[in-house]
């Protein structure tokens, strides 16, 4: 199947898509609520081949497939690794139907006029290379948004536009994810001028060419619904940023035409001390709620 059909998936799949893309900093805490202690592993490489379990476990669950899952953002290094046999970004979607989105982002800078942009990614090319050839179908890079600073906000905009459009020429999607972190004052605010950067740019992108969105999910209902009508926008997704799953699905289910996007509230309620009876079940609950929230727009 063709990258138009993975495309078809993401416009017109009744779903949301997987977050599976917990990197390097933040997979101790992934691990930890696992139910994986930081003493259960002696290095990295038995970290990391923890965290591939987990997200093996889940990827190969019968509650996990294309039928509510329409897409799935993996970390590099799963994406270098296999499922069940087969080279993760092939299991998906030959196996699961879930198209195959990768997180090419390097981490935060450290913060400068209330935002954190991303690092440098001088390799960005070699990975988008890399991608391609493992079969992904678009990318996903995260910046934060920490107040309401309109060059702070204009600035991480164009930065992921920027980068965007390198993601583009080599013939991926990209996901633009400038996160508003949730328990920030001004958030409202915030995201007022957040849509009027992000509405500037996307008017600015020549004409055939489309991105995604991943945004935090907005005080105002449809506060983004501009955006989710753009011509140029082909899904706007929506993130947990730390809200509980039970909040997130309430928020998400207010926002027309947003679908789920959620890492942290995927995960919650999982443990590597479950049964498979158990794991599944749970997973199966998860994923039928956050499903149910992603449609009711």
């Amino acid at each position: 199947m063709s990258k138009q059909d993975q495309r078809n998936k993401i416009a017109t799949g009744d779903g949301f898509i997987a977050a599976l893309d917990q990197s390097g900093g933040s997979t101790p805490k992934a691990l930890k609520l696992y139910g994986v202690e930081a003493d259960q592993y002696g290095s990295d490489a038995e970290m990391y081949d923890m965290i591939h379990a987990m997200r093996s476990r889940i990827a190969q669950s019968p509650s996990f497939g294309g039928d509510r899952i329409v897409g799935a953002i993996l970390f590099e290094m799963t994406m270098d690794r296999q499922i069940d046999g087969k080279p993760s970004a092939t299991y998906l979607w030959d196996t699961k139907g879930v198209v195959p989105f990768l997180k090419v982002d390097k981490g935060l800078a450290e913060e400068s006029d209330s935002v954190q942009l991303m690092k440098p990614m001088p390799e960005l090319g070699a990975l988008l290379d890399r991608a391609n050839d493992a079969g992904i179908y678009g990318t996903k890079m995260r910046s934060v948004i920490n107040a309401a600073s309109e060059s702070g906000i204009a600035a991480i905009v164009a930065q992921q536009f920027e980068v965007g459009k390198e993601i583009l020429a080599k013939g991926l999607m990209p996901i633009i994810e400038p996160e508003v972190t949730i328990s920030i004052a001004d958030k409202t605010a915030a995201e007022d001028i957040l849509l009027a950067e992000i509405t500037k740019q996307l008017d600015a992108l020549p004409e055939g060419q489309e991105i995604m969105l991943k945004l935090t999910l907005p005080e105002t209902a449809n506060h983004y619904k501009p955006l989710v009508d753009h011509p140029k926008v082909l899904k706007v997704v929506a993130l947990s940023g730390g809200y509980s799953r039970e909040e997130a699905n309430d928020r998400l289910s207010q926002n027309t035409g947003m679908i789920a996007s959620f890492s942290r509230a995927l995960t919650e309620g999982l443990s590597a001390q479950q049964s498979d009876a158990d794991f599944n079940g749970t997973l199966g609950e998860t994923i039928a709620s956050i499903h149910a929230a992603s449609v009711a727009g």
